[in-house]
């Protein structure tokens, strides 16, 4: 549960980004699953959508990686 805590922090830019690339990465899927591309189309897209996997895997992973506010411990004055 801690790390879907991790996962949804809509406030970072890097949970916007995940969502959209990996929305588009459905998309790009979807258009090579349904539609007669020509091999060098078809190669482009799935290429872009590899692509756009990745980056969204990195992100969500530079977020599981980073706590939330509530997973920090309070720092005592000095």
């Amino acid at each position: 549960m801690k790390y879907l805590r991790r996962l949804l922090q809509p406030r970072k830019p890097a949970f916007w980004l995940m969502l959209v690339l990996n929305a588009l990465s459905t998309a790009l899927v979807w258009i090579v699953q349904h539609h007669t591309l020509r091999p060098v189309a078809a190669t482009a897209v799935v290429v872009f959508a590899v692509g756009n996997m990745v980056l969204g895997l990195y992100f969500m992973r530079q977020l599981l990686q980073t706590q939330t506010p509530e997973e920090r411990t309070p720092q005592s004055p000095h």
